[in-house]
């Protein structure tokens, strides 16, 4: 019984930093995004329509929807990460909100620790494009406009 229970509590100690990595970053990401929605709703609600080119009714109807206004940030940005329509990406939230944006994320094709993971946490740091890939489109090639330099 010992010799199965040592390698058990070892198996445990290895997993807990990935278990905290996946999920602990976004919750705090996701407490921030409160946070700054509880100073002024209404310019956090014209901000998530801006960045996700939505338009407000939706972000109000999904703000109705979830249970922070974090959450209707992140419906967005993991619909727009994994390439889905936030109505799946909302169905999603509703089937599985009780463990977390890691296991949505997941659940919605985006890897814990990937690239597209990391995206989800970038916030409006991105210029407002909420996409963390600068001027990326599809196909991750940059887009080819009409720049000065």
């Amino acid at each position: 019984m010992k010799k199965l229970l040592f390698p058990v509590v070892i198996g445990i100690f290895l997993l807990l930093p990935v278990a905290g990595f996946c999920g602990g970053d976004l919750d705090v990401f996701i407490s921030n995004m409160n946070a700054e929605a509880r100073v002024d709703l209404g310019a956090f609600k014209a901000r998530v329509a801006t960045t996700f080119g939505v338009p407000m009714v939706q972000v109000e109807a999904v703000i109705g929807d979830v249970r922070t206004p974090g959450d209707a940030y992140m419906v967005f940005r993991a619909g727009q990460v994994a390439g889905r329509p936030h109505g799946v990406v909302l169905e999603e939230y509703r089937s599985n909100r009780g463990k977390g944006w890691g296991a949505i994320a997941k659940n919605l094709g985006i890897k814990p620790g990937s690239a597209e993971f990391h995206a989800l946490k970038k916030g409006w740091a991105d210029g407002g494009s909420g996409n963390g890939k600068g001027n990326k489109g599809k196909g991750g090639k940059k887009e080819k406009g009409k720049g000065r330099g």
